[in-house]
């Protein structure tokens, strides 16, 4: 089944401009946003405290809730509704110094005083705040190293250049112990975080460039793109940041590398018979060769994952909004991004010889003397065949005197 023709030949390489100042402006609205809520709204998952959802079978309110709530000191409770029914919410309490043993026990006492017995408690989750801040460095560390280490794999699987991609894991492996150290001796735990990331990142980028790995820098920007924007789009909604958020990151992770290498894969067998064909030409038809299976795919996918949105409840709607985020911002990294991220990585071997010395020129092979050609000399007179035929007649007629002569 093929929803675009196979001679389609839309210029996708050259509205690239276009399409880095777009992500461009994606990728600052998220900045300002982030910097505007003072980072991400993290979930009970990851900032600690406990949280609550519970489901009233009478009408009530978030200030009638706080209000029952005053005994226990969770007055200044976070109140909201939850999976878009009137009479179910959510009670999230972030306060220090909070005694969470026992605490959904006092929870349900208070309530009853209140509400009777028209309520109930579905949910309880409580974290300690060093379990949270536990939890929020690794999982920020497992994006992370998800991307850094799907680029060595690129550079090897796309361009045969294993070396080059063990020199670029070990200096990434490198500076994060260095990065590690230096923020371990200052005493700078989880704030130090976020150096660790620019460094490693920055680091990975640059060993890229240098390295000339085409495939593994446009792979890896196409990456850190899809989920800069989905967390940007989570920070514009002010949705909290869960561990199956992080659950969804991966997973967009995963399909948008599925979704660049089947375009890599194209531009590299294209590539092998090219001949002398311009690069942006062969980018264009391989994005062109393989849009079809592209819509395809990510229009399947979608369906489902908005049919989970709509349908799930509230328990996965974020998870599912991340989804479909990332699914969209996917496909359109792999066609608009990855691919034309090789097009701006000059053309070159590696700056890096790895100890091997360049190869003298060869000597020009000494020229075969040609023998000179003899100067013609004057050519010898032909008689002209009027002459031929007159000494014919002499000689005879000599002959002819010597007979009478004789006679």
């Amino acid at each position: 089944m093929e929803l675009i023709k196979p001679d389609v030949n839309v210029d996708f390489a050259g509205k690239r401009n276009l399409a880095f100042i777009f992500s461009g402006l994606l990728i600052l609205i998220t900045v300002i946003s982030l910097f505007v809520h003072g980072g991400p709204n993290y979930g009970i998952d990851f900032a600690g405290g406990i949280l609550v959802q519970v489901r009233f079978q009478t009408p009530t309110g978030p200030a009638q809730i706080k209000k029952a709530l005053e005994p226990i000191g969770m007055q200044d409770s976070q109140v909201q509704h939850f999976g878009g029914k009137d009479n179910e919410y959510l009670i999230r309490a972030e306060k220090k110094g909070l005694k969470l043993q026992g605490l959904s026990d006092r929870i349900r006492e208070v309530l009853k005083k209140t509400y009777g017995d028209k309520f109930e408690v579905r949910r309880v989750e409580m974290v300690g705040p060093k379990v949270g801040k536990d939890l929020r460095r690794q999982a920020l560390l497992a994006i992370l190293f998800a991307i850094l280490f799907i680029a060595v794999y690129i550079s090897g699987r796309f361009e045969a250049k294993w070396i080059l991609a063990a020199v670029m894991a070990a200096v990434l492996v490198g500076a994060t112990m260095l990065v590690q150290a230096v923020l371990s001796g200052a005493g700078d735990g989880q704030s130090g975080l976020v150096p660790l990331i620019v460094t490693s990142l920055v680091v990975t980028v640059g060993s890229c460039w240098f390295l000339r790995l085409r495939y593994a820098l446009g792979a890896i920007v196409a990456l850190i793109h899809d989920v800069i924007v989905t967390v940007g789009v989570f920070s514009l909604l002010n949705k909290e940041f869960t561990l199956p958020i992080v659950a969804a990151l991966l997973t967009i992770i995963g399909y948008s590398l599925n979704d660049t290498i089947v375009v890599f894969d194209r531009i590299r067998e294209n590539l092998k018979r090219s001949g002398k064909t311009p690069l942006t030409k062969v980018i264009n038809d391989s994005i062109n060769q393989t849009l079809s299976r592209t819509i395809l795919t990510s229009g399947t996918t979608l369906i489902v994952v908005f049919c989970l949105w709509i349908l799930g409840g509230g328990v996965i709607e974020d998870f599912a909004l991340a989804l479909i985020v990332g699914v969209g911002i996917g496909t359109y990294s792999s066609i608009f991004v990855a691919s034309p991220i090789l097009l701006l990585l000059p053309e070159g071997k590696p700056s890096l010889a790895l100890g091997r010395k360049k190869p003298a020129p060869a000597a020009p092979a000494p020229q075969k003397a040609t023998p000179a050609k003899p100067k013609p000399g004057p050519e010898a007179k032909k008689p002209s065949p009027a002459k031929t035929a007159a000494g014919r007649k002499r000689s005879k007629s000599k002959k002819s005197r010597k007979k009478k002569r004789k006679k």
